[in-house]
């Protein structure tokens, strides 16, 4: 499984788009920590970045590379390997290479100009949601055989992540706001692993106004400690269990 894992790997981190990934986000975090001179500032704005830029590429790359890897996958299936192995190695080549390009990309400068409890969580947001985004993908890819199907499902789950979500919440917030909401809506914000990235950097960063109705009461709820714990806990499930279910959906298709 390693050796598979390392040939996927090597391979797609010759990928022009991945160095492309890995460059932008070098300049764009450099340039954010030169142009502010308060630093929370520029993990903000970094943070707005990061929590559209990594989910769009973890699925969008992770959907065009399983399509294009098609052939080599069939290749595979003829060896005996079982199914499960393949697209694990797969899914850990993917990810190690995105997750690489971040770290280069984001982790330096970060580490460079804010060595601190918020960078940190910074660099474990990027990490948490190119790891759940990139198994929502391999899910979102394994379920269809045709490749334009596939990349439209993975840009309107970004979409759905990204941008409805919120405006989901806020209307049923608004269409309930007589009724006790508090618990429900921690119940909604591990509905969206972006929603927690954000509440996850909000909690370190100890700016409550800019949480937003659902993350401050995410921190009334739990405090800085367990909420940290409740994220994290959460952000594993949202990787292993899209990852499971399409190691299942992959045993049971017909290539």
């Amino acid at each position: 499984m390693f050796k598979l894992t390392r040939y996927v790997l090597y391979d797609i981190l010759r990928s022009k788009v991945v160095i492309a990934y890995t460059l932008f986000l070098f300049a764009v975090s450099i340039g954010l920590f030169q142009l502010e001179e308060n630093q929370s500032k520029a993990i903000l704005s970094l943070l707005n970045i990061v929590l559209i830029v990594v989910p769009l590429i973890s699925l969008i790359f992770t959907t065009i590379h399983y399509y294009n890897s098609y052939e080599f996958i069939e290749l595979m299936l003829s060896q005996p390997l079982s199914r499960t192995r393949i697209l694990l190695s797969e899914y850990g080549g993917v990810a190690l290479s995105l997750i690489s390009s971040f770290m280069i990309g984001v982790g330096f400068p970060v580490l460079i100009y804010t060595f601190d409890a918020t960078g940190l969580a910074l660099l474990f947001t990027g990490i948490a949601l190119t790891l759940a985004f990139t198994s929502i993908a391999f899910l979102a890819s394994v379920k269809s055989r045709d490749k334009a199907r596939g990349i439209g499902s993975a840009l309107l789950l970004w979409f759905y992540f990204s941008l409805i979500y919120d405006g989901l919440v806020l209307l049923i917030l608004f269409s309930f706001s007589d009724y006790p909401m508090e618990k429900f809506t921690l119940f909604l914000s591990a509905l969206n692993p972006i929603d927690l990235g954000r509440i996850f950097i909000m909690l370190k960063m100890d700016v409550g106004a800019l949480m937003g109705y659902t993350g401050a009461l995410y921190k009334d709820f739990f405090g800085s400690g367990a909420g940290i714990i409740f994220t994290a806990g959460i952000m594993l499930l949202w990787v292993v269990i899209p990852l499971l279910l399409a190691v299942r959906v992959f045993r049971k298709k017909d290539l």
